[in-house]
């Protein structure tokens, strides 16, 4: 069997046929207006060649380095610049009058670089239509070449100079702030540094460490002398100071004197008179008088200004201040010492802090001294680059009378005619042939591809595939000898060959699902599918087998076919199609030519015929011959014309969609395709593909009864069949 895509490239071609011979007549037209053009006239190829120089002795290291990169640089994009392609058109220009355009000069230069291990030499070719037009343009090609070349190596040169000028200034400068930061260092720890090199640091420290051991043998020696004083006083030293100061004020002596003049006259005075007499008030008076007065010098004489003196009762001022001289003498000696104290206390802090300033100095020294040799070490860094700039410039100057091209001319400009011979024309016209045949064949797929159809069954078999829809049977063309029947081809015959694809059909259904359908929907994406000629035959088919089949027109809004099964429709029923499906019995007719066949007969077309099918007499109908038959089958009109497949299909138990090569568009299969999946609404069955070009076996038995049945018809055997099919159109 051939492929599909052989076969859609036949059928293509019997309907495009005209297209293909027409392009393939314009390329062999084409190929012999070519093979009898005249020759053209001669072109003459002017050649030179180009080497590379070797970078010679130098006296810069810059002048050597510019040679070798200017080395490394030449190549094809470099050589043929548009810089040296319109330089060298200018110059031909004023050299020969011509006006050459540089993109045009491209077109007709060849340019061969040197290949690996081989001569470095580049050539140089050029073709024009005069031998001194192509000798001017390659040697001033090969001039404009070796300028650029050379051109490039002073720009890199001068690039080169530009930037150790514009260098030098920040150089200098870094210079000058790296030696002003090292001068600066120098000045503010220099000295410290060098003095803690010398070890006069570590003897400062040290120095300060035994002057705080000695006094912390002072304060040991007058903590001792106050505590002995503290022992034999009873006093600290700020209560030996405050008894000290109250003994010897003359104010306070002289007020304790008054204080016990005047407790001694009430001691004398209660013996004889009360507390409540004017004489004894007034002498309470006087005391409480005298305490206050007390109470305040002795705030005078301790606290200062009276804010941070202790609260003093009489009794405690009268106590503190009645010290004899010898205890007053060791009282001032116990304040003396605290006061001592004091200082060498003072003084041992002092050193203490010395030494504290003098061990982080001697801490922090590595840090200086790592800090001095890192920017000694940034001065000598900074020089030396300072130094390597002025060298560098030295060298640069010096390369400016050593730099040249690293192109040189390796030889004269040749200059060779070419002469071109004219076309064959015999290969001329086979390759026409060729290109025409191969260019005919894509215009005629082309042309069938831009159609939308599926031309074989296979691409609709792929197209099923891809959309995950089961194929439920494979159809071939169904061939009728039948006058009366070769526009539809029912199959009435018990003998017919094709019954066995449609019992197939119908064996599938059964094998679906746990309750095979009993009620069927066939319809089609668009028309001229086959879904009638699918519906009756495969009723036929049901029937052949022994079920009590029916077959329902389900197509209101055409004509129906009953009267290719001799079935003769009510003459009324389009007057009043409700009526007529309301009449079951009535409207139930029997097939005549194929036993356990009924048939309702379409009353179309009508108008309202959605309405009618969407009825409570139809429900009723539908609903009556599910109980009455064993299967029924529902023709319906196809998607593309309306919806009438969809209304039905909730009181049936799946729907159908058949398709046939060469009249199935692609897009409108695809978009029923989907719409019939995705639904949750519809029982979507699987698809038939009707007409295929599929092998039938065809028993001579059958043959001789098809040819007795329409006698003196000629016959031609079809290509795809083993059975004689014949020159009618189908319009099923």
């Amino acid at each position: 069997m051939a492929p599909s895509f052989v076969k859609r490239y036949a059928i293509a071609f019997g309907k495009y046929n005209l297209a293909g011979f027409a392009v393939m007549a314009l390329s062999i037209g084409g190929a012999a207006l070519l093979g009898l053009r005249e020759p053209p006239p001669p072109t003459y190829v002017a050649k030179t060649s180009l080497r590379l120089n070797q970078p010679p002795a130098s006296l810069s290291t810059t002048g050597s380095q510019i040679q070798e990169q200017g080395i490394q640089t030449i190549s094809k994009e470099f050589l043929l610049h548009e810089a040296v392609l319109r330089w060298t058109a200018e110059q031909v220009l004023k050299k020969e009058g011509v006006k050459l355009n540089p993109q045009t000069l491209e077109d007709r230069i060849t340019l061969t670089l040197p290949e690996k291990d081989a001569p470095p030499l580049y050539s140089i070719s050029y073709i024009a239509t005069k031998p001194e037009l192509a000798k001017t343009v390659v040697n001033t090609l090969a001039d404009s070449m070796i300028g650029a070349s050379r051109d490039l190596n002073k720009q890199r040169l001068e690039s080169i100079a530009t930037s150790l000028e514009e260098r030098l200034p920040q150089i200098e400068q870094e210079l000058q702030d790296a030696q002003q930061a090292l001068v600066d260092f120098e000045k503010v720890e220099g000295a410290a540094v060098t003095m803690a090199l010398d070890g006069n640091l570590v003897g400062q420290i040290v120095g300060s460490r035994q002057q705080q051991s000695q006094f912390k043998q002072e304060l040991e020696a007058v903590d001792a002398q106050i505590r002995s004083l503290q022992d034999r006083l009873g006093l600290t030293p700020d209560e030996a100071y405050a008894s000290s100061a109250l003994s010897a004020d003359p104010i306070v002596a002289d007020l304790r004197v008054k204080i016990y003049g005047i407790e001694s006259q009430i001691a004398l005075l209660q013996q004889t008179y009360r507390a409540e007499h004017p004489q004894m008030i007034e002498l309470a008076r006087q005391l409480q008088n005298y305490e206050q007065l007390l109470r305040e010098r002795a705030a005078e004489v301790i606290g200062g200004d009276g804010f941070t003196a202790p609260i003093f009762t009489t009794d405690r001022v009268r106590q503190d201040s009645s010290l004899d001289p010898t205890r007053q003498n060791l009282a001032n000696q116990l304040v003396a010492l605290q006061t001592q104290r004091a200082a060498i206390q003072q003084q041992l802090l002092s050193s203490i802090e010395n030494e504290q300033q003098l061990s982080q100095a001697f801490a922090s020294l590595p840090n200086q001294q790592l800090e001095r040799e890192r920017l000694a070490k940034q001065v000598a860094l900074k020089t030396a680059l300072y130094d390597q700039i002025q060298s560098k410039r030295v060298d640069v100057e010096a390369a400016k009378a050593e730099t040249v091209s690293s192109l040189s001319r390796a030889g004269r400009v040749e200059v060779e005619e070419i002469v071109t011979e004219p076309l064959n024309m015999l290969l001329l016209m086979a390759v026409g042939t060729g290109v025409g045949a191969i260019a005919g064949a894509v215009v005629i797929y082309l042309l069938s591809a831009l159609e939308g159809r599926f031309y074989t069954w296979e691409e609709i078999r792929a197209a099923l595939q891809e959309q995950d829809v089961p194929l439920l049977g494979l159809i071939p063309t169904v061939v009728s000898f039948d006058p009366a029947r070769q526009k539809f081809p029912a199959l009435v015959e018990l003998d017919s060959p094709y019954l066995e694809f449609y019992e197939r059909l119908r064996s599938t259904l059964r094998r679906m699902g746990d309750e095979p359908p009993k009620m069927v929907v066939v319809t089609s994406a668009g028309d001229r599918e086959g879904k009638t000629l699918t519906a009756y035959n495969l009723a036929i088919a049901s029937a052949r087998a022994g079920k009590r089949t029916l077959l329902m027109e389900a197509d209101l809004r055409s004509p129906g076919r009953s009267n290719l099964l001799k079935v003769v429709p009510d003459p009324d029923s389009p007057l009043e199609p409700l009526r007529y499906y309301g009449q079951i019995n009535e409207c139930i007719r029997w097939v005549p030519e194929v036993e356990n066949l009924y048939l309702i007969p379409s009353p179309g077309p009508v108008r309202h015929a959605a309405a009618i099918l969407e009825s409570s007499e139809m429900r009723r109908l539908l609903d009556d011959i599910r109980a009455r038959f064993d299967f029924i089958v529902l023709d319906t009109p196809s998607l593309s014309r309306c919806n009438d497949a969809l209304i039905l299909d909730p009181y049936t138990d799946g729907t159908i969609l058949v398709a046939r090569p060469g009249h199935t568009q692609s897009g409108l299969l695809a978009e029923h395709l989907e719409l019939l999946s995705d639904s949750e609404d519809i029982e979507f069955l699987g698809a038939v593909i009707n007409d295929a070009d599929i092998p039938v076996k065809v028993s001579f038995s059958y043959s001789e009864s098809l040819l007795e049945t329409a006698p003196g018809e000629h016959f031609e055997p079809h290509p795809q069949l083993s059975k004689p099919e014949p020159k009618v159109p189908m319009h099923w």
